[in-house]
């Protein structure tokens, strides 16, 4: 099963950009199975069930989110509602809307999406990562499992990828939105990126305008984030995964502009 795994689509640019690309992407790559991280597809941050709507529209199967994930509260029924969304498994399940894994049946074969956040420099009361996912494996309904870890730091995603090596199908990191050149398969078979990327303006940082934020460095006051238009990308992570042992084969990093 060949599985695209797309990083964070950031605001109404990002979302038109994918749908124009993704269908022939996955003509092109043969690709079965979509993930995206959507938890900036609303423009201003986080998602709302139009933009989800939109990612799904445009051929995406399953959506993962992250820090932002509960920024607007109109999208708090809908993650409730809607099976093909999980939110970062670590928030309280007595407590917050959504669940942290996906169980998808593709009719060729059950798929588990699980979504985790890191620790470091993010929401650090959160439940510890490692033992979060110790608990959700144990949800999971299919042989391949692939986890998208929203972390922060690199040296938290890479020893989560070697925590699960073996155990899961693939990890993809996101969150930094810049994708990182070490997409590949850990030595017990599970396929790894440390940054999946970003979809969203090219000339930005990380989508949005970049004056406004060269002046939030240097002047330290709160901004509004205005999304940059221009030429955009896709950036994701395409793993090749073995059906019937659920080990990742091969991991590519593409770009698409």
């Amino acid at each position: 099963m060949r599985i695209l795994c797309i990083g964070d689509v950031v605001g109404s640019v990002g979302c038109q950009f994918l749908r124009a690309k993704l269908p022939a992407l996955k003509r092109v790559k043969g690709v079965d199975l979509v993930i995206c991280n959507g938890e900036n597809s609303a423009d201003g941050n986080g998602i709302t069930p139009t933009s989800a709507k939109f990612l799904f529209d445009s051929g995406v199967d399953a959506i993962t989110l992250g820090n932002h994930a509960f920024r607007r509260k109109e999208a708090f029924d809908y993650m409730d509602e809607n099976p093909f969304i999980a939110r970062p498994a670590n928030f309280p399940d007595s407590t917050t809307p959504g669940c942290g894994i996906i169980n998808l049946d593709t009719g060729r074969r059950m798929v588990s999406i699980i979504n985790l956040m890191g620790n470091m420099y993010l929401e650090s009361g959160l439940e510890c990562a490692f033992d979060t996912i110790d608990r959700v494996l144990k949800q999971a309904e299919g042989k391949i499992i692939i986890v998208d870890f929203h972390a922060e730091a690199t040296s938290e995603k890479r020893a989560m990828g070697y925590y699960l090596d073996g155990r899961v199908s693939a990890v993809f990191g996101t969150h930094t939105h810049v994708q990182t050149s070490d997409a590949q398969v850990l030595p017990k078979g599970t396929g790894y990126i440390t940054d999946a990327g970003m979809t969203g303006t090219v000339y930005s940082v990380l989508g949005v305008k970049t004056d406004i934020i060269i002046q939030k460095f240097k002047t330290k006051l709160p901004a509004r984030f205005d999304l940059e238009n221009g030429d955009c990308k896709l950036e994701c992570v395409l793993f090749d995964v073995d059906d019937s042992s659920g080990k990742c084969k091969s991991a590519e990093s593409l770009r698409v502009e």
